[in-house]
């Protein structure tokens, strides 16, 4: 019989733990929350402060019994689940069905699972916090009473299946609205005039900046070009203006879980699902051959970047062994925190810098390799010194008009030795300096070439931008976003055009209906608020009563008038053009969990289904008979094969192109590079210049 019972969520860091503490631990895994709302029905008696209904989950039966008869067999229990809200309130129901007193000291919470963190945090259990279970049972309340009152309103009125929450409907609003600014985006037409110039044998660009005398003159027009170029006299230019400085370049701080999901989105190309997935493994513990189990990076769930002191100085060892002195921050400033940041706890960081990713490289898959690498340089890169950048602008002119030339040069690297953040514009900085140029100097015009533009509508959101706008308008918290973008795409609300979320037309339909009827849910500035009313909660500011009872006394009123005011919508499926093979009714349009596909409209009689065929316009390269189709692996991948298939096999993940190779004939593709593409033949080495 062990003295005590230890209690987390996951069998892999029950077994990390276990480790740790010891013979007299016994550690126990609950499988997440053993207790919950019903789901046959709301659970919430809103006549009676809106008390929870809580039941044992389904298929939590033999889990809780077997933790029932360790918790008997112990001296004592202790509740490790993660530390956040939900964790907190995992602990709750925890204590509640294993008759555990709530106000003893049976709480144990850690950042991170290695052998000096959780035998420090043994050393100081604590009561459960009532006000971060209060925090988590006001939201789950809140998202209750919203998604059982409106949900079953969309299935009566629109059709089954469909669901609308607080965090994901202002989601779906988001990325209407964007499409709606796209579609009314009128482009205008604008030009710019660059440069090649010599100095000596220095090539060096620059671009027309205004007209001597007056601010930045911007070119609406060719006749605008036209009329600056004729006031060009010959091809002799003056350096006017030489201006030389210094820039300091400051490391991005530590990974959030917002961040982390942006920049792996960015870098790595994972959905925030995924990540958020590979995250918790590191986490929970990976197998290091003699070193055994070890929580490779701090917890996943934060909104802080702040760093522990023990991390500062193995970062500072780090660096001065690896890089010298003169890389080392000059001093340890407390980041800058987030207006709604709850700072819980550190940021995601390495649990030690001393184990670099060359040195897991054997005992993690590629993918968590990959994340640990970005958390690792990104970390790492935090606690370093400045960039150092010599930077020169010199203005050349010609008669009244002024070309500027721009250069740029790493003088001292610091941080940027290791890791530079991404962006989502994938905007390269130059690293190259202009010749060297002083005021009167002259050089000489070898070419110059005017370009017409068009100014571009704001670009759709990625999941990475998504993420980032929900973050700054203080909708949802860091737990929310990876569930709530896989939410909306698998209700059909969204789908993803070349990694870009594009609204459906029921998203449109369904955003329509709840702005006519539930116009505070999809208001951005209102849940906000709510989300502040809920950190309220988890202070001990106000009790949560209060914040689900003002927002439900005007929620009931919208749910009456929507209830008898709201009409029936109508979705009629989209003609495919084409009849079923098997019964001769007409083909149609239907949406799925993975998008749009082609059913027979004689369902349920008729259950003949098949995906949609995207043709791209060129023959097959193996039987010259079919036409290559766009597919998607059972990974949701998109692939390119022939029409004929089983009969010929080919397939290609590069996409095809409809011209040959201008050397052998053979098929070209395009290759995607990390920037853009580049157009290769399969059957030589013909290649092109990349493409951004």
């Amino acid at each position: 019989m062990s003295d005590y019972l230890v209690i987390v969520e996951s069998p892999a860091k029950a077994k990390t733990i276990e480790r740790y503490l010891g013979s007299k631990y016994k550690v126990k895994a609950s499988m997440g929350h053993v207790r919950d709302l019903p789901r046959s029905q709301t659970g919430v008696d809103v006549e009676n402060n809106y008390e929870p209904k809580y039941i044992t989950i389904r298929g939590k039966g033999p889990v809780l019994k077997d933790l029932k008869s360790a918790a008997k067999k112990a001296k004592k229990v202790y509740l490790a689940a993660d530390p956040d809200r939900e964790g907190e309130a995992i602990a709750w129901h925890l204590a509640h069905s294993l008759d555990v007193d709530i106000n003893t000291d049976c709480r144990v919470v850690f950042n991170e699972i290695t052998k000096d963190a959780i035998k420090e945090s043994f050393k100081h259990p604590r009561p459960i916090n009532m006000d971060l279970v209060d925090a988590q049972q006001a939201r789950r309340i809140l998202d209750r009473l919203v998604g059982y009152n409106i949900s079953p309103l969309l299935w009566k009125k629109v059709k089954k299946g469909l669901s609308a929450g607080r965090v994901q409907s202002v989601a779906v609003r988001l990325i209407i609205d964007r499409e709606k600014e796209i579609q009314a985006f009128v482009p205008e037409e604008y030009w710019t005039i660059d440069g090649d110039f010599l100095k000596g044998k220095d090539h060096f660009s620059a671009s027309f900046h205004s007209i001597a005398g007056k601010n930045k003159n911007e070119l609406g027009s060719e006749q605008a070009v036209q009329e600056i170029l004729k006031q060009l006299k010959g091809n002799k230019f003056t350096v006017t203006s030489v201006a030389k400085k210094e820039r300091r370049r400051n490391p991005a701080p530590p990974f959030t879980t917002s961040s982390l999901q942006q920049e792996a989105a960015r870098k790595l190309n994972f959905r925030a699902k995924k990540t958020m997935m590979l995250a918790q493994q590191l986490y929970e513990g990976i197998e290091l051959g003699k070193e055994g189990t070890v929580g490779l990076i701090t917890y996943m769930r934060t909104d802080s970047t702040r760093i522990s002191e023990v991390a500062q100085s193995e970062a500072v060892e780090y660096i001065k062994s690896e890089f010298g002195d003169q890389f080392l921050k000059t001093e340890q400033k407390r980041e800058k925190q987030q207006a709604n940041a709850q700072d819980a706890h550190e940021a995601i960081r390495p649990t030690s810098t001393f184990r670099d990713p060359n040195s897991l490289k054997e005992h993690l898959s590629r993918d968590q390799l990959r994340l640990y690498k970005l958390i690792w340089e990104r970390f790492l890169a935090s606690q370093m010194a400045q960039a150092v950048m010599d930077t020169m602008s010199v203005d050349l002119q010609n008669g009244d008009v002024v070309f500027r030339a721009t250069g740029s040069k790493i003088k001292f690297p610091g941080f940027m030795k290791v890791y530079v953040e991404g962006t989502d514009d994938q905007v390269e900085e130059s690293n190259k300096m202009l010749p060297d140029l002083r005021e009167g100097d002259e050089v000489f015009q070898k070419d110059i070439e005017p370009k017409q533009h068009f100014t571009q509508p704001p670009p759709r959101y990625t999941e990475a931008r998504l993420v980032k706008t929900l973050e700054e308008l203080g909708i949802g918290r860091p737990s929310t976003y990876a569930p709530t973008l896989d939410t909306i795409q698998k209700r059909g609300y969204v789908a993803l055009d070349n990694k870009r979320f594009v609204p459906t037309e029921l998203g449109e339909i369904i955003n329509e209906l709840m702005l006519e009827f539930f116009p505070e849910i999809l208001d951005v500035e209102f849940t906000a608020k709510m989300e502040q009313g809920l950190d309220n909660v988890e202070e001990g500011k106000v009790p949560w009563v209060r914040v689900i009872d003002e927002f439900y006394q005007e929620f009931e009123k919208h749910l009456k008038i929507a209830e008898q005011e709201m009409e029936k919508v109508e979705i009629k499926d989209e003609p495919a053009g084409e009849d079923c093979e098997n019964c001769g009714s007409p083909m149609v349009f239907k949406m799925g969990r993975y998008g749009k596909f082609m059913a027979c409209s004689n369902f349920p009689d008729c259950r003949n289904t098949k995906p949609i065929i995207k043709e791209i316009g060129v023959t097959c390269p193996n039987c010259h008979e079919g036409t290559i189709v766009e597919r998607k692996s059972k990974k949701r991948r998109i692939f390119y094969g022939c029409s004929r298939f089983p009969e010929c096999d080919f397939i290609s993940w590069d996409k095809p192109l409809p011209r040959s190779c201008p050397k052998c004939e053979g098929l070209l593709v395009e290759k995607k590079l990390k920037k853009g593409v580049q157009v290769q033949c399969i059957s030589c080495d013909y290649k092109e210049e990349p493409q951004a």
